[in-house]
């Protein structure tokens, strides 16, 4: 069972350094070697922006990053939808993409383990993954159950420890677009006038200008241009968004 005291030194950590040193002491004590943290101000970012911190092997880091294999990576894709961890099983890497992802993690001694999605109260999405070299079976899966509640406390913690590290003093905020000025900005972004915008989303050109306003203000900027370069900058929006 996982000390107070443990707790405590996270959420008391002055830098990056120690607040990493402690999460994976947390971690190893409840049997996991392996950790990745990961996160990103808002859902509409890149994978590529999320502020990272882990002990994988770097050959596999840099591997996993160059074959992008966080867009069929199973587990990132069930943070982005539910609060409830997934457990790592060869079952839960089912797909062509995910069972390669499942037998190269395995090759450098990630089996088994557990990822638990992280939401933050400003939009913040991300997750916690945890693994090890043990096999998987009814005795991972009793294991894995009775330490839910101290992987649980660890994820919560290690977030809000992260906040002054993943969101650094000075940094720029990134703006939450809605669902809407999302959509009316990628037709900006495909060379759409607010009338045509208002055809394809079947609302009114007014209703369009008035999405568009508030994602000037959120932007603080005065064309609708000067937003879309703002939000492929921060990552909300890229040009491949025109094609899908």
């Amino acid at each position: 069972m996982i000390e107070t005291a443990q707790l405590v030194q996270l959420l008391e950590s002055k830098d990056a350094e120690s607040w990493r040193r402690a999460m994976f002491d947390l971690a190893n004590s409840v049997g996991f070697e392996h950790v990745m943290y990961a996160v990103v101000h808002s859902r509409h970012q890149q994978y590529e922006n999320a502020f990272v911190q882990s002990n994988y092997d770097p050959a596999w880091r840099e591997r996993y990053d160059a074959e992008r294999f966080a867009y069929v990576d199973p587990t990132v894709g069930h943070c982005l939808i539910s609060t409830l961890p997934i457990i790592w099983e060869p079952d839960a890497f089912a797909s062509a993409g995910g069972r390669i992802l499942y037998e190269e993690a395995s090759a450098y001694g990630m089996r088994t383990g557990v990822t638990l999605p992280i939401h933050g109260p400003n939009g913040e999405v991300g997750l916690l993954s945890l693994a090890s070299d043990t096999a998987p079976g009814e005795k991972f899966m009793r294991d894995i159950r009775r330490s839910m509640a101290d992987l649980t406390l660890i994820r919560d913690y290690s977030f809000a420890a992260s906040l002054p590290f993943a969101h650094p003093a000075g940094g720029e905020a990134v703006p939450r677009l809605t669902r809407r000025e999302l959509e009316v900005l990628n037709w900006v972004m495909a060379g759409k006038s607010s009338w045509e915008i208002s055809m394809i989303t079947r609302c009114s050109e007014a209703t369009v200008n008035f999405h568009l306003a508030n994602v000037r203000q959120k932007f603080n900027v005065n064309t609708r241009q000067q937003a879309v370069v703002k939000a492929i900058a921060l990552g909300l929006i890229t040009p491949e968004d025109r094609h899908r």
